[in-house]
């Protein structure tokens, strides 16, 4: 198979890349070239996706038999390329995200839940719901083939850029007691971001899906434990309940990586109906070896930047503090 991904540096594009090659096809990536790792064995074209007759320039005249788009920004990037690649390839998908429901996203929301506004011509990526919402839309009706709407759920693995999951290898790995948000049974949801690429690359999916695990695919008790005893760490986790964190004033899912509350707005987070999915092949690895390959690769290379879009980063020392003065004061 011929494969286009527009991306291909980072975290899941990058997964995409490896996965195309170790399957045995012909991978050309567009990028701008400045940042990410290139992977070896891909043919690599530059151009700013905001300039089309760069775009243009790059793509030439060939044709691909798909294509994986996994821009997060302006939406009018995905209007040029969809159109530019009309009639040029078999199946376009793109990798949107659930933040495009919206919010509160109820528990169990499936793909039919209300989502934000989104213009595909927008070129305003300030916000990262409404952006992916136009991509979306941008897909939708440029591209004449084929085209499937991934909506990620929170997605960990090798390269995230975000930093979730490093957050927690680096805090246990250096030891000490360790704030854990609980209840440890608190149920997650997630994807690996190679088991998007294998789904797709795999399967060939249409339509619109979230794309993420079961409900329940591991428990935070579950990971942070797994997240000790990969790292080697002789770290103590003490747990602390939600309304401890609360009072705290520490933030779920931003200053506490992938934690959320098991009641409230942030709920819905881990409690997508992923059914449709998993009915057209998706499948999730197990956790153990997500954890085990993300901290293989953030030993060997490093943090990636982080982008500059996506919030606040991980609790500092002075959040860590204030858990344990809040923990302090709960006994």
């Amino acid at each position: 198979m011929r494969l286009l991904v527009l991306g291909g540096t980072h975290h899941v594009g990058r997964a995409f890349v490896e996965a195309a090659l170790a399957r045995g096809d012909d991978v050309t990536t567009v990028t701008r070239g400045r940042t990410g790792t290139p992977v070896e064995g891909a043919e690599a074209r530059h151009a700013d996706r905001l300039d089309p007759d760069a775009l243009r320039a790059a793509l030439g005249h060939d044709e691909w038999d798909a294509v994986v788009d996994t821009w997060s920004g302006e939406p009018v990037a995905v209007q040029t390329s969809a159109r530019l690649l009309h009639g040029r390839a078999g199946h376009y998908t793109y990798i949107s995200s659930c933040s495009v429901y919206t919010w509160p996203i109820a528990p169990g929301s499936d793909e039919g839940a209300p989502v934000v506004s989104g213009d595909q011509a927008s070129t305003d990526s300030s916000d990262y719901a409404a952006a992916k919402r136009g991509g979306e839309l941008a897909a939708l009706a440029e591209f004449d083939g084929e085209v499937a709407i991934a909506r990620a759920g929170l997605i960990l693995g090798p390269y995230e850029i975000v930093g979730r999951m490093p957050f927690w290898l680096r805090r246990i790995a250096a030891g000490g007691r360790v704030p854990a948000p609980g209840p440890r049974e608190r149920p997650l949801q997630y994807v690996d971001g190679r088991d998007i690429a294998d789904w797709v690359l795999g399967a060939h999916p249409v339509g619109t899906f979230n794309t993420v695990s079961e409900r329940g695919h591991t428990t935070i008790g579950a990971l942070l434990e797994q997240v000790r005893s990969a790292t080697g760490s002789d770290a103590e986790l003490v747990w602390l309940d939600p309304e401890t964190i609360e009072a705290a004033g520490v933030e779920p899912w931003t200053e506490l990586p992938i934690w959320v509350p098991p009641t409230g707005e942030l709920a819905g987070l881990h409690a997508l109906d992923s059914s449709a999915a998993r009915a057209a092949g998706l499948h999730c690895r197990p956790m153990p070896e997500t954890v085990a390959d993300t901290w293989a690769w953030l030993q060997r290379e490093g943090l990636p930047e982080r982008p500059t879009n996506r919030g606040g980063g991980p609790m500092d020392a002075a959040a860590e503090a204030r858990l344990w003065a809040a923990r302090a004061a709960a006994t």
